[in-house]
């Protein structure tokens, strides 16, 4: 088993730095994007969402790209589609 900091490690990790100014956006290499015409509504984005990076917002969602590691779990499960992982910088 890996270790880091005295922690093992199970599966695929990261840790944002603790230095004042550091973001998941300065190291993600790609990003969801919302299409609000197929959103629904329905939030199981934000409920999986394991960084909490997914807001809700009204009836839509907003994502906090300071927090969004781009593991692209919400558009994983996003039913209907209307997340898409895009190359960062786009």
């Amino acid at each position: 088993m890996t270790t880091l900091a005295g922690r093992d490690l199970i599966g695929p990790m990261a840790w944002m730095s603790s230095e004042p100014g550091s973001t998941a956006a300065s190291w993600r290499t790609q990003r969801p994007q919302l299409d609000t015409a197929k959103c629904t509504g329905c939030m199981v984005c934000w409920k999986f969402c394991p960084d909490t990076a997914i807001a809700p917002e009204g009836k839509k969602v907003a994502f906090d790209f300071n927090l969004c590691k781009g593991c692209g779990v919400c558009a994983q499960v996003c039913a209907p589609k209307a997340i898409d992982m895009l190359p960062e910088g786009l």
